[in-house]
């Protein structure tokens, strides 16, 4: 069904425009917090380029991941069990204190509280998505979260990407403050500041009662519950091809950002603020292919979209290969629109994906399911950890992008035989 007929109903109208200000608040908490994330991140991947350290900038990724993976069932459990704004308001309180532990790092230049920093994030993120995420579908009928969804990327996309762009402005800035070079210390002051202003957002996120039936007990055993609540979601054909497909998405993504890091800054010789230029070019693009999918990735062939994204991908990144080889300006400028087409693609393949996950679970097991669906998506992006550290140390990271978009033509071969066979989902 398309938007504008669902539009011309005036009891869905009514429900979507009632629904509006909850809305806003929850994106400004969602968006300051992946600001935060993306913005501490980025800075301390180029510090520790920088510093010559390019491996830790998949060890960080790797510790960032961590808890989605070993606390997936918690996190759904607690998103199910409780009132999901209390959740999200004490995830929001946790990140204040993730980002004090930071600042000190940064500060004192002590890479052991840094790294616990981004850990911390993590850990943050691992609770606060399920409860946040699991809201949309509270407060929207079915038929518009993958427009809320849509919108919602754009708000998440323009954090990103103000995140990664402001972290190489930022550290390029000269000079000292109190003896601390004046970028590590103005990113410790906006990390603080931000995660200040993200707490009192999430105070307006609308409060709706527990969803879980009382008879289901805490998952103490972690990865184990994660795994048999991963199994049932492949009882559901369509379901489970869905969860793998967004994993893949993810996985990508992933390895294009820690590839882009050292593209920009060791193989092509670029300045902090021109390799963050980079990646933002590569979020506008996913920022766009958000809204786009809010459009055409409708109805019960929703699903129809994804094979085509996938060679969008395969063909942005292999724009960014050929690219790399041009001369300046020519150079710079065709790895900035492959980048653009890749984030428009994968942007139309993720929103999809992610919506039907939200909308396909019964209520009372939403956040179970978002957990397991988040399991394996950042099972994927642990995996890209290690294998862009082993890439980037043995081959050009342009070759990495052609390497990338081969895998991405695979991709498309596989989503167009394995929802072939579905009319509708």
């Amino acid at each position: 069904m398309r938007l504008l007929s669902r539009m011309k109903d005036p009891l869905i109208h009514q429900q979507i425009r009632r629904a509006r200000a909850k809305f806003v608040a929850m994106a400004a908490s969602y968006s300051l917090g992946v600001f935060n994330d993306n913005f501490f991140k980025q800075v301390a991947m180029l510090l520790a380029i920088g510093a010559g350290h390019k491996e830790y900038q998949g060890w960080m990724l790797f510790l960032f991941t961590a808890p989605f993976v070993f606390l997936a069932a918690p996190a759904g459990w607690l998103a199910d069990r409780f009132a999901k704004r209390h959740i999200v308001i004490g995830a929001k309180g946790l990140e204040v204190l993730a980002m004090v532990c930071g600042a000190a790092g940064l500060l004192t230049g002590s890479w052991p509280l840094i790294i616990a920093m981004v850990c911390t994030m993590g850990l943050q993120s691992c609770i606060f998505g399920p409860s946040l995420n699991g809201s949309i579908p509270e407060l929207y009928p079915a038929s518009y979260v993958t427009t809320a969804n849509g919108v919602l990327k754009v708000f998440v996309t323009v954090a990103i990407m103000s995140g990664f762009a402001l972290a190489g402005f930022v550290l390029d800035s000269p000079g000292e403050v109190l003896g601390v070079p004046a970028g590590r210390f103005i990113a410790a002051i906006i990390a603080l500041c931000v995660a200040g202003v993200g707490f009192a957002a999430s105070l307006g996120v609308p409060h709706r009662p527990p969803a879980m039936r009382t008879g289901r007990e805490f998952p103490w055993t972690g990865p184990p519950d994660t795994v048999r609540t991963v199994a049932e979601c492949f009882r559901d054909r369509v379901l489970g091809m869905t969860i793998v497909a967004d994993m893949f998405v993810w996985f990508v993504g992933s390895m294009e950002i820690l590839v882009i890091n050292v593209l920009g800054k060791e193989q092509l010789g670029y300045s902090d603020s021109a390799t963050s230029g980079m990646l933002v070019a590569q979020l506008g693009g996913l920022a766009a292919g958000g809204l786009l999918a809010g459009k055409v990735a409708t109805g019960p062939r929703w699903h129809s979209v994804l094979a085509p994204a996938a060679l969008g991908l395969a063909a942005g990144m292999g724009l960014v290969a050929a690219a790399a080889t041009l001369g300046e300006p020519a150079r710079y400028c065709g790895i900035l629109l492959g980048l653009i087409v890749a984030g428009v693609s994968g942007g139309l393949f993720m929103i999809p994906c992610e919506s039907f996950v939200q909308v396909r679970p019964a209520a009372d097991r939403r956040g179970e399911v978002i957990s397991a669906a988040n399991f394996m998506v950042f099972i994927g992006i642990m995996a890209s950890a290690p294998l862009a550290n082993a890439l980037n140390e043995h081959i050009m990271p342009s070759v990495s992008f052609a390497m990338l978009g081969g895998l991405s033509l695979l991709a498309a071969l596989a989503v167009k035989v394995a929802f072939g066979r579905e009319k509708k989902a």
